[in-house]
């Protein structure tokens, strides 16, 4: 890990789709911290320099609308870059997202691993 990469917090309760969003940054330069709750997100985002979070929206403790919408109230995260990567994939879910703050909103079932990494390198180019 170099001391120029790019943090990547993925809050994603899915294990296998939190380290495979994993592998693919980490392999284009990326490192990554994972969080499979919304408090532990919050904690991570917290207490480390993190450059983008990747965030679910349903989680098993806290929603990821409320989780996102405390991330950008508090002063020491409220600068970090979110994109919601999600289930939920109807239009009113994905204006709340961005009326919350969030730079974008991917829907899991469209989602090409492709896609994600292009969308990463416009908000954090390598």
């Amino acid at each position: 890990m170099s001391n120029s990469s790019k943090k990547i917090l993925i809050i994603e309760d899915d294990k296998f789709l939190a380290k495979m969003l994993s592998r693919m940054l980490e392999s284009h330069q990326y490192d990554t911290i994972l969080a499979s709750t919304g408090k532990e997100g919050l904690i991570k985002a917290s207490g480390e320099e993190i450059d983008l979070i990747l965030l679910d929206i349903i989680l098993p403790d806290i929603d990821g609308f409320d989780l996102l919408e405390t991330i950008k109230k508090e002063e020491k995260t409220k600068n970090i870059p979110v994109m919601i990567i999600s289930n939920l994939g109807q239009p009113e879910d994905m204006a709340q997202g961005r009326a919350l703050g969030a730079m974008d909103y991917l829907i899991k079932s469209d989602l090409s691993l492709d896609e994600v990494i292009k969308k990463v390198r416009k908000i954090l180019p390598v």
